[in-house]
């Protein structure tokens, strides 16, 4: 029994170490620059009488990494004029495009990018989850945001994924805010918004 018990730690450690060498360390080291095009970030918003869901482009940006292949740092520029809800008829789909876009929300005329940057980067144990710290800077105010994200490598090709979570009253968007005005009633809007990052990068 105890040679058996014996026997199966060591093939699940040399099966475990297989699983690591195969996660670990095929990223190279240096800078990998974000295709724009396979490139996707989607963003919900919530009111009290339900949510829109919409896309926004990336600018451009990169990702680094270290001689171990763990990442480091990056910058991700947005381009905040491509902001646009998915799943609305034209009329009203462009009515709350023009309103994400005024000054009312993002006023891309006057800020038509974002950026994230990261600053700091903590391995979370398991190989490519990451717990990243980055000032993000929207209409010319930057704060701190903490998130977590998943990094691999595939045929050379580095993809990184995120889930963030961000109160728009931070950066001076307040619109429809209940904890700036008062008697909205349901047309409140919720002041936090979701992000699903999903980031393509090359050599």
């Amino acid at each position: 029994m105890k040679k058996m018990n014996y026997l199966s730690t060591a093939l699940f450690a040399f099966f475990a170490l297989i699983a690591f060498s195969f996660t670990v360390g095929s990223i190279e080291s240096g800078s990998y620059s974000i295709n724009t095009v396979e490139s996707a970030v989607q963003w919900k918003g919530y009111k009290v009488t339900g949510e829109h869901a919409g896309v926004i482009n990336l600018k451009s940006g990169n990702l680094d990494f270290d001689d171990s292949g763990k990442l480091t740092g990056g910058t991700v520029v947005i381009d905040m004029t491509s902001i646009k809800p998915v799943g609305m008829d034209g009329k009203s789909g462009t009515k709350l495009e023009g309103h994400l876009k005024s000054a009312d929300f993002f006023g891309v005329e006057m800020h038509p990018t974002a950026k994230l940057e990261i600053t700091k980067v903590a391995a979370k144990g398991t190989p490519g989850d990451y717990k990243v710290t980055a000032n993000l800077s929207i209409k010319k105010t930057t704060k701190e945001i903490k998130f977590y994200a998943n990094v691999s490598e595939e045929n050379g090709t580095v993809k990184a994924t995120a889930d963030i979570k961000i109160d728009r009253t931070d950066f001076n968007v307040r619109y429809g805010s209940g904890n700036f005005f008062d008697g909205l009633g349901d047309k409140t809007i919720y002041d936090e918004f979701d992000l699903t990052v999903n980031l393509v990068g090359t050599k």
